[in-house]
């Protein structure tokens, strides 16, 4: 990563170089397509199941429950189309602060967004509420992308089971199931889907220093969905086209490495948060931080700083060594992306202190003289801005 210090791992990680190593035989040597017949193909199809089995083992689920998609945008909308879909006039419940991965491909059902209170934090009851006899899938995502803040998924899928029994006892037919998008959670909190009490989990692998364009969507045993790409029928039917035998040994090894490194991992770095946090409040006393700071991934610091403009600062803080965001790097690249972040917003943050908002996430490469450097950084960049502007 050059000379830069990289405070935005929520939006990439450096791929691990041990998940590199487990890559590289499919570029050459292991190349040939899974599905063909011949001893070689056999043997890469063999070598695919390993992949599956081992993100099996740390989802707690049947390698037969994990369905390998493109990234977690597409593991998402397999989620919420293939269950829409396939029950058609059905709805959706989603908390407001979902990734754009969800929340886009829900608008085009009847979606209930369910509010989030002034930590960002969505309240079961409030799932509970907006849940009706034509509801079919609720989607909470386990751990936000912009501010960290971890939701209650057990608690909501303890809630989901209670009105599937009471369905059941009133005859009513429409299923309903769980969905979490853990992509930012997968380096730090538990994933075993049958303690989270989830029906389909999603993860990412460039997010937990694997490649990029490569995910998981794990689906429960006997869970009907609707495929969103045809061909073939690969991946059980839910996901054609040729497997990327590569990226999938890849996903695997990384998923494998973050579950492993998780409980020392997570320690450091609530350690870092909390200097990180620390300096704010001591060197930017009119700092706010944005989200829950008990429930919370331990990389993630989210700040607003009053008056100041967050793209000013990420240019200024870049000129000083320092990559940070404002927020989602996917939000930011979309054509949605014409306000301040939707996230933010639920929040109950005005639109002035939305757009004077940064986020900073950490990941394995960040060290104590990282976390002084950054905050160092970006209070001489709101000092100049005030000199220079009592200076007109």
């Amino acid at each position: 990563m050059n000379d830069y210090i990289y405070m935005d791992h929520a939006a990439a990680t450096p791929m691990d170089g041990r998940v590199l190593t487990a890559m590289r035989p499919y570029f050459d040597d292991n190349f040939y397509n899974p599905s063909a017949s011949y001893a070689p193909a056999r043997a890469v199809a063999k070598e695919l199941l390993a992949a599956r089995v081992r993100v099996a083992h740390w989802l707690g689920s049947r390698p037969g429950e994990v369905v390998f998609t493109a990234g977690g945008t597409e593991a998402n909308n397999l989620a919420i189309h293939g269950v829409l879909r396939h029950y058609p006039g059905a709805n959706v419940v989603t908390s407001a602060i979902e990734h754009e991965a969800v929340l886009r491909p829900a608008e085009r059902y009847d979606n209930r967004a369910v509010a989030v209170d002034a930590q960002g934090i969505v309240q079961p009851a409030a799932v509970r509420a907006a849940i009706d006899d034509r509801t079919a899938l609720v989607s909470v995502m386990y751990a936000n992308n912009e501010i960290g803040t971890v939701q209650p998924i057990r608690d909501i899928a303890r809630i989901v089971a209670g009105i599937r029994e009471e369905r059941r006892a009133r005859g009513v037919a429409m299923p309903l199931y769980l969905h979490t998008d853990a992509c930012q959670a997968s380096p730090y909190l538990d994933l075993h889907a049958a303690r989270l009490g989830v029906d389909m989990l999603t993860i990412n692998g460039g997010k937990m220093y694997g490649p990029k364009q490569v995910g998981v969507l794990y689906v429960k045993a006997g869970l009907a969905l609707d495929p969103i790409i045809q061909g073939g029928g690969q991946e059980y039917g839910l996901r054609s086209g040729t497997e990327n035998v590569a990226a999938c040994a890849g996903l695997a090894r990384a998923l494998e490495l973050a579950q492993q490194a998780r409980p020392d991992e997570a320690r450091r770095l609530q350690q870092l948060q909390a200097l990180f946090i620390q300096l704010v409040r001591r060197q930017l006393p009119e700092a706010q931080i944005n989200g829950s700071l008990k429930k919370r991934l331990p990389n993630n610091i989210h700040i607003t700083l009053p008056g100041q403009d967050n793209e000013r600062l990420i240019l200024e803080l870049e000129s000083k060594g320092i990559l940070a965001a404002a927020g989602s790097a996917c939000s930011a690249a979309s054509a949605h992306a014409d306000g301040p972040s939707h996230v933010l917003r639920a929040l109950g943050l005005p639109d002035a202190d939305a757009r004077s908002s940064l986020r900073f996430t950490m990941g394995k490469s960040t060290v104590e003289s990282h976390v002084r450097r950054t905050v160092g950084a970006l209070q001489a960049c709101v000092s100049e801005y005030q000199v220079n502007r009592g200076s007109r």
